[in-house]
């Protein structure tokens, strides 16, 4: 039992000193090693650094990709300094101004590429004290984060005690999170030390997680999600954290590193799908796999991968463990990947449940579940719908304490310690959890019939060559008191020059005006299986991305918007 993340740090660094918590590129064929040990005596380090700077309870925010400094300044941090702001990546520079102007930052650390940024910034913003860079530059204002660590080293020669001392009070707040938006409408979600904790240890006793594993860290870490799946579960475990060198090479890095679990997105997983069909293919075996699934299906998972044995070497044959989460992976593509021996689940939860609400696991599986509740939770419907369709609302140690400084918001989600999701789910006599969309997106229509969005635009991104999509209503002419079902729909202009137009020349306009009667068939095809009331009565083609949020969610109001300013 941990009651914070220094006693999780702690715990590790006694129980797995010597082994590797970290084993990052320095080179192109070279490593630098991090043992547990190492890790803990860097952040008392900065730590102890920090406290001498006069950090002591400030907000410390931090940004930069996924590496090895991040995750010692989380640390260092969080274990005894202050609060903790994880700032997205992706951000432009007027967000990084309202992030680093709403959380109170006084220091931030960063990488390289911000250092511009944040020096405009600092001139701006009285209240930002302090710029640390990750890596070694010479600019006046910045210091430097290996100098910090080691000046922190002389004052733990000198007897320092203040971090190793500092009291944490596991039930305040500790971390602040920006959930994703525009800079006027995110949230910033409080956590706390116990939050976590809670979290950490439902997934330690659901999910098969021990020291001989190995992570690959790919999503932003940033995001809470990745923060727990790829960052502090392994490292509680005693396992090993590589970092992907970008999401063009995670196959590569699987291998590379003998990777055996990692979290990803549903895009992720579906894009190496689609380079696991074309081994296939080279190998001769795609039709046999396609048309002979119930024989797979009778297998177990360790026949399964025997039978196709040179796809797991492709990724290193190593893998037990891919963990799917932020979004719905595609049922035909979990249920392939299984049939294929590769053990993948899908997890659910958000950035206010810190994060993890439900997930799947070797014994409790069913594809397009997210699996069961974790131990430490209660959920339940509400509202449910004559087909069990309703909001799931969750009560546990793992809830946030609020939004920050927005009361109305926080008692709009929270009563009695229940938390409203906004997700639409059904749960099974199981307790096996399927998530249905979003509340806010439901589409009613006059005769009370619902239309899930999410449902629909699944269908819809298998039609070949379609890259993604989005429903919404609209009214239909003749009735301004109903709804007609529209999507607007982004094809791949590659895809479609070379599969249905090779050797022709199309200007924009006759390009748009084609691909749309060809995508209008096959949508014809999608209505023919759905009722009546669902169908989709118009369409718009594109080649431009759907507008979307820093983590990759669709933000259906501006899209929208967009639509309706073009007409």
């Amino acid at each position: 039992m941990i009651k914070n993340l220094r006693e999780m740090l702690y715990r590790s660094a006694e129980n797995y000193g010597d082994r590797i918590a970290y084993k990052i590129r320095d080179g192109k064929n070279a490593y630098k090693l991090y043992t547990y040990t190492d890790v803990k005596n860097m952040v008392n380090a900065l730590g102890t650094k920090f406290i001498d700077m006069g950090l002591k309870n400030k907000r410390i925010a931090i940004i930069s990709e996924n590496r090895f400094e991040w995750e010692v300044s989380y640390f260092s941090v969080v274990c005894g300094t202050g609060i903790v702001v994880p700032i997205d990546k992706a951000l432009p520079y007027n967000e990084l101004c309202s992030v680093i102007e709403r959380s109170e930052a006084e220091v931030v650390v960063f990488s390289e590429k911000y250092t511009e940024d944040f020096l405009k910034i600092k001139e701006l913003d009285n209240k930002l004290q302090h710029l640390v860079c990750m890596e070694s530059i010479e600019r006046e204002g910045v210091l430097n984060f290996t100098n910090l660590i080691e000046d922190g080293e002389k004052l733990l020669e000198k007897g320092d005690t203040r971090f190793l001392d500092a009291e944490i009070d596991s039930e305040i707040m500790n971390m602040m999170l920006f959930t994703s938006g525009t800079t006027a409408d995110s949230k910033i979600v409080a956590l706390s030390h116990r939050n976590l904790c809670a979290n950490l240890l439902d997934l330690e006793k659901t999910l098969d997680i021990d020291c001989n594993d190995v992570f690959l860290s790919v999503l932003p870490i940033h995001h809470v999600f990745e923060c727990m799946a790829g960052f502090l579960l392994p490292l509680y475990n005693g396992a090993q954290i590589t970092f992907c060198d970008g999401i063009r090479h995670v196959a590569e890095n699987l291998k590379e590193y003998e990777v055996t679990v990692v979290s990803c997105v549903p895009g992720i997983y579906e894009a190496i799908f689609k380079s696991i069909k074309l081994i296939l293919a080279k190998l001769g075996k795609l039709d046999e796999f396609l048309n002979n699934q119930d024989k797979y299906r009778k297998m177990s998972m360790e026949e399964r991968k025997e039978a196709f044995t040179e796809i797991h070497q492709f990724f290193g044959n190593k893998l037990k463990l891919m963990i799917s989460g932020a979004a719905a992976l595609d049922k035909n593509v979990e249920d392939s990947y299984r049939l294929l021996g590769f053990n993948i689940i899908q997890g659910y939860g958000l950035t206010e449940t810190s994060p993890v609400i439900a997930v799947a696991n070797n014994e409790f599986h069913k594809v397009g579940s997210v699996g069961k509740k974790l131990p430490s939770l209660d959920v339940d419907v509400i509202e449910p719908n004559e087909y069990g369709i309703g909001e799931l609302i969750v009560k546990g140690p793992s809830v946030m304490i609020e939004y920050f400084g927005n009361k109305e918001a926080t008692d709009e989600v929270l009563n009695d310690g229940w938390f409203k999701t906004g997700d639409l789910v059904r749960i099974d006599e199981e307790g096996y959890i399927f998530i249905c969309g979003r509340k806010k997106n439901v589409i009613v229509l006059k005769n009370g019939k619902n239309i899930y969005p999410e449902e629909m635009e699944a269908l819809i991104n298998k039609i070949d060559g379609v890259e993604e999509s989005m429903i919404f209503g609209d009214q239909k002419s003749d009735d301004e008191n109903d709804i007609k079902i529209n999507a607007i729909i982004v094809v791949n202009k590659k895809f479609f020059d070379e599969n249905y137009f090779a050797g022709e020349t199309l200007n924009d306009e006759e390009f748009h005006k084609r691909a749309k009667d060809i995508v209008r068939e096959k949508i014809k095809e999608i209505n023919q299986m759905m009722p009546k009331y669902k169908a989709i009565r118009d369409i718009i083609v594109t080649v431009n991305p759907l507008i979307k949020t820093t983590t990759n969610k669709v933000k259906r109001q501006a899209n929208l918007d967009a639509i309706r300013s073009a007409k």
